[in-house]
């Protein structure tokens, strides 16, 4: 099977202030707010849903290729894909923009100030599900807000099942058009404050959402996941860290898990702790593609955690 990956590309550009802001913002100056934070230090990540889901999946020895946009800057990137063998069959190069570029800084309290620019991404909706492809399943991940509208329409209209995961996209759509991706999807999979959010837009409860797709999936943090069925609630346990780095792409690793577990027809239970296992090897880790294991590494770990092997 061949999942084909929908979502962003993009550079992480993340900062760390040794401070706290709220040493810096007058609170009755707000309406007037001009503050500068110095950042000593500063990564640079590959990043992007797309691309750490596809990078995640081809650790597992998935066949996935991602599809998105990417800017004028993007050759470092494909440079890093190229060395991991990732496809760059379904990327857009648009030649008069950037890729999408997130700049983060945190402070010593963990509190984030966020820019975000999308750049290329503006341009994915240009972009087609392909119908000659071989691909048999899909995923609609964050992306452009009339990408997304579109390819689930398209997956839909080429037979192809996808999961939905609209992540940090969730607050562009309104009801009426959260319920339409719940229509056309197979699965959907959120977090727990993306489930409230969904419910609310929708009107629908976790219990009746899953009665409309094979399977609502919701990841909970340390907490692990809950996967709701038409039958079935089940408990998935999250896999404990004893030095977590980064969640920054816990939730891209943990998707990755899930397509793999789809794509080889392993039962619920073996699936979702294959994807939990996988957002904890992730947040050990900085950055968002910066793990490595080879599947034999891979399943000792699973075994450990979960005393069975799959």
């Amino acid at each position: 099977m061949t999942a084909l990956i929908c979502g962003s590309f993009a550079y992480d550009n993340i900062m760390v202030f040794p401070d706290q802001f709220k040493n810096h913002i007058l609170p009755d100056k707000v309406h007037m707010l001009n503050v500068c934070f110095l950042v000593p230090d500063m990564r640079r990540e590959f990043g992007g849903c797309a691309g750490n889901i596809a990078y995640n999946l081809n650790l597992l020895g998935g066949d996935g290729k991602p599809m998105g946009a990417v800017g004028q800057d993007f050759a470092p990137y494909a440079e890093w894909m190229t060395k991991k063998q990732i496809s760059q069959e379904f990327l857009l190069p648009v030649s008069d923009a950037f890729t999408a570029q997130a700049f983060i800084t945190t402070d010593l309290d963990d509190n984030q100030i966020t820019a975000f620019h999308p750049g290329a991404m503006n341009h994915a909706h240009e972009q087609v599900i392909p119908t000659d492809a071989g691909i048999s399943l899909g995923l609609l991940s964050p992306d452009g807000r009339d990408a997304m509208l579109q390819h689930a329409e398209q997956f839909n209209a080429a037979g192809i099942p996808f999961v939905f995961d609209p992540g940090q996209g969730l607050p562009m759509f309104n009801g009426e058009e959260l319920l339409r991706f719940i229509e056309l999807a197979e699965y959907v999979t959120v977090n727990d404050y993306e489930s409230q959010l969904l419910q609310e837009r929708t009107g629908l409860s976790e219990a009746v959402i899953a009665q409309r797709v094979k399977a609502l999936i919701v990841t909970r943090g340390a907490e692990g996941s809950v996967v709701y069925t038409a039958d079935e609630t089940l408990q998935i346990p999250a896999v404990s860290v004893a030095d977590i780095k980064d969640p920054t792409g816990c939730g891209d690793a943990y998707r990755a898990g899930l397509i793999f577990g789809l794509m080889k027809g392993m039962d619920w239970q073996t699936t979702c702790r294959i994807a939990s296992l996988m957002g904890a090897i992730k947040i050990a880790h900085h950055g968002t593609q910066n793990h490595y294991f080879t599947m034999a590494e891979f399943a000792d770990q699973f075994e450990q955690a979960f005393s069975y092997r799959f």
